[in-house]
């Protein structure tokens, strides 16, 4: 049993499941051109999610039910203004992880999954939008929180899609060449840089598109539930 003042075995539980989960959701994000060749996409999309939804589903759960283990590094719950700056970006950083970029019916496999080259839309802001979301949650939960379990896992989630940076333009570039190159040259990681030196330009047209609207409602109705979410896995014990 580890227990070393603050540092609790939860520290070390949230970061061992972040990377299961990292191993497994990049892992099996790299086998999907050969694995395409082998089971066809729709199967390899079932089974991708069968094995990434359960794992993400235990990792949001043990963080809910732990996030406030260790040291309370700050309380800043009561200041004026705090709260709703935490839902603001609680929600723009669900509007840049759930982009309208992604076919919903390609994700559930009912039409054949296929790896796109965007250019549009929110990849204008950043070619990485999923990670630029996570990036914003953790900033806004780590400040409400303040503990040292919630900073140990926010640092973990964004070591994750840092690498994922990585890992999406090389596989990308694998598969696209000088295709990708120039959609590469043409963008950012960084938010609004590429528009900024002029390589994009942003197109508000682009965002009016049915699945935002379904992130904003989303939003909303995960605001109304947050508490009940919080009764419903503090049922899990563990």
């Amino acid at each position: 049993m580890i227990n070393v003042g603050w540092l609790t075995n939860s520290h070390f539980i949230i970061l061992a499941l972040l990377l299961g989960f990292a191993i497994a959701h990049s892992g099996l994000a790299a086998l999907r051109p050969w694995a395409e060749t082998k089971i066809g996409a729709r199967l390899y999309r079932v089974i991708f999610a069968l094995v990434s939804i359960p794992f993400a589903t235990i990792l949001i759960i043990y963080f809910f039910n732990h996030r406030y283990d260790g040291v309370q590094l700050w309380q800043v719950q009561g200041i004026q203004g705090v709260k709703p700056l935490v839902w603001i970006l609680s929600a723009v950083s669900f509007l840049f992880l759930y982009p309208a970029t992604f076919n919903l019916l390609e994700i559930a496999a009912v039409q054949k999954p296929q790896v796109h080259l965007f250019e549009t839309g929110i990849i204008r802001i950043s070619r990485h939008p999923q990670m630029v979301g996570q990036v914003i949650w953790c900033i806004a939960h780590t400040l409400w929180l303040g503990t040292t379990f919630t900073l140990v896992t926010s640092l973990g989630l964004i070591a994750h899609h840092l690498f994922a940076v990585w890992h999406g333009d090389r596989r990308l570039a694998n598969r696209y060449g000088e295709a990708f190159a120039k959609v590469k040259a043409r963008t950012s990681v960084i938010p609004f840089v590429a528009i900024v030196d002029g390589r994009q330009t942003l197109k508000w047209q682009e965002f009016l598109r049915p699945a935002y609207v379904g992130v904003g409602a989303f939003v909303m109705i995960l605001w109304w539930g947050h508490p009940w979410l919080m009764q419903v896995t503090a049922k899990a014990y563990w």
